[in-house]
């Protein structure tokens, strides 16, 4: 769960002690309560005009006709904590206790910032939402990774949308099949400050089959010439701002052409407690694009709100793909390699139980894909 392109402030008050870090969205809370559907979403971009209000931070939001809109969402560090809280999660602060602020700037695109906290180690927070921390970051960059290249036989080339923090490379490194590996990442603060601060998870770059590109990976997409992947994989944010077109149809069409056939894509595709109108959408666009196998997966991420993320999982016209079953199995032969360490959370086992989905949520994606 990444935040790309979406400018923030943050300002510290002299008074309580407390930093607020204000970040765009295109939801009020209003219309997430209504489950709005992601076509019916405008766009908004943040203009870098804060002013104090209540000892705070209030970051202006300019609507696509100009008019501005308040801020929705804002995150704190007070003294000793940092809570996230989003409108896309309304009524609920995820908090954790803060030892250390390691870093904190501002790119061309988002607020970065590196804690050290208590227990889950150094955490990455990119707008004021955390990206990952070093006890539980296995949970979804091993998911992400190996759900898709294990479900096929010895994928080649490899593409990766985002995943600026490197922990998708160094998961995508461990299988040996693999020759090139490129990754498209926006922002290039994230990519400096996550070799600095977490040399675990960056270590991926260290590979000589990684080709960095900095840029827009929608950009990227349109322009790499048809079939050129086994795989793509998109480490993505939620579907507010600019993240939003990595949702929708005309980004899908993108990847399912840069994918041979039966080549496969993996995308995070949110939370089953929290965002299953989100998740219809995904499920119903992902059907009408790529016409071999549509599956959804989920993993247990305890710094991701409602503490689980989702991944939808397809495969373009070609060579059956089972995601359920997989054919790649990497557990015995490549779970330690190098300075990489062993895999902390994905075997085979694991695999097939995240396409185990709860009754609630069962219903509405198999309605979507049957």
């Amino acid at each position: 769960m990444r935040s790309v392109g979406t400018k923030m402030s943050i300002q510290k008050d002299h008074d309580t002690g407390a930093s607020f870090i204000s970040r765009d969205s295109l939801h009020t809370k209003e219309k997430m309560a209504e489950e709005t559907h992601l076509t019916e979403l405008p766009g908004k971009r943040l203009r870098e005009e804060a002013a104090k209000e209540n000892g705070g931070v209030s970051v202006q939001m300019e609507e696509s006709n100009g008019v501005a809109a308040p801020a929705e969402c804002i995150s704190t560090i007070i003294p000793g904590w940092f809570s996230e809280i989003s409108p896309m999660w309304p009524g609920e602060a995820h908090s954790l206790k803060v030892e250390k602020i390691l870093f904190q700037g501002t790119s061309d695109y988002q607020n970065v910032i590196v804690f050290q906290s208590s227990t889950y180690g150094k955490v990455l927070v990119l707008d004021g939402v955390i990206q990952l921390t070093e006890r539980d970051e296995c949970a979804y960059q091993e998911m992400i990774t190996h759900l898709p290249l294990c479900s096929i036989p010895n994928p080649k080339k490899v593409l990766v949308i985002g995943g600026g923090d490197g922990g998708v490379l160094r998961e995508v490194s461990r299988h040996s099949s693999v020759e090139k590996i490129d990754i498209c990442e926006i922002d290039k603060m994230v990519v400096d400050v996550s070799k600095q601060f977490f040399p675990k998870v960056a270590v991926g770059y260290d590979d000589p089959r990684v080709t960095l590109h900095i840029g827009d990976g929608v950009a990227f997409l349109k322009a790499v010439p048809e079939g050129t992947y086994d795989a793509v994989i998109v480490d993505s944010s939620d579907p507010i701002g600019p993240a939003q077109e990595l949702f929708e149809k005309p980004f899908f069409r993108s990847v399912a052409k840069a994918l041979r056939p039966g080549g496969v894509v993996c995308t995070q595709a949110e939370s089953i407690w929290l965002h299953m109108h989100i998740i219809e959408d995904i499920v119903t666009n992902c059907r009408q694009i790529f016409k071999g196998s549509v599956n959804y997966a989920w993993t247990s991420v305890p710094t991701y709100p409602s503490g689980v993320i989702g991944f939808m999982l397809c495969s373009t016209e070609g060579s059956a793909v089972d995601f359920k079953h997989p054919i790649n199995p990497i557990d015995a032969e490549y779970s330690h390699v190098n300075t990489k360490g062993p895999l902390r959370f994905y075997n085979s086992e694991i695999h097939s139980a995240a396409f185990c989905l709860p009754s609630f949520a069962k219903r509405v994606i198999d309605s979507k894909t049957n």
